[in-house]
């Protein structure tokens, strides 16, 4: 080999090692792997709570669904028992007024092959004393006893006055039309006639004082 060959083989340069600036040397290959299934897993339990969300918001729609049915069904039978009371609320009180009822046919039935008048007479006072006496036992509807009462303008309407010497206070002497009492309530007042107690002889009472 010649002299100039020996220079120009030693000038050839040695390969120098690039380094890349975007390669990380400190990374460990399995670092990239831990990551993705830490991302997969989290990614998993966020479905996992988005589906029992989902679940407990159908089931509390199904429980309001319920509540609501059965507030609807409850109004229902309210007002359906409502009418149903307004409509039969008197089946008891009927239910007596029809054996009063049967009483007057046996009444009547009873005089019609006799002219017996006070027999029937007789009948027609026993059937109202059981009249008013079922009202007063059963429903509490008392009839007014107002005849020598004093008369009291919240129980007595008055239809007729007279002046009497024979009673000292406003009294009741004739009862027009009975009253009666619900509980403790007046259910109709009493129309009768007031015996007004005679004013005093201005003159009379001249002479008295001479």
């Amino acid at each position: 080999m010649s002299k100039k060959q020996k220079e120009v083989k030693e000038e050839i340069p040695k390969e120098e090692v690039l380094e890349d600036d975007s390669l990380d040397i400190d990374a460990a290959p399995g670092d990239n792997i831990n990551q993705e299934e830490v991302e997969k897993s989290e990614e998993e339990k966020l479905k996992d709570l988005v589906a029992a969300l989902e679940n407990e918001n159908s089931s509390l729609k199904d429980q309001i669904l319920r509540k609501q049915a059965e507030s609807d069904n409850y109004r229902k039978r309210i007002l359906r028992e409502k009418e149903d009371s307004i409509k039969y609320g008197n089946s008891n009180l009927l239910l007596d007024l029809i054996t009063i009822i049967d009483d007057f046919e046996r009444a009547i039935k009873s005089t019609q092959d006799s002219a017996d008048a006070e027999s029937f007479h007789s009948g027609i006072e026993l059937i109202e004393k059981q009249f008013v006496s079922m009202l007063d036992r059963n429903w509490s509807l008392k009839r007014m006893v107002t005849v020598g009462e004093e008369f009291d303008p919240q129980l007595h309407e008055a239809l007729g006055m007279e002046e009497s010497s024979e009673y000292d206070i406003q009294t009741v002497i004739e009862d027009y039309q009975s009253g009666y009492i619900l509980h403790d309530r007046v259910l109709r007042p009493a129309k009768v006639k007031v015996a007004m107690p005679k004013a005093a002889d201005p003159e009379a009472e001249t002479d008295s004082d001479k």
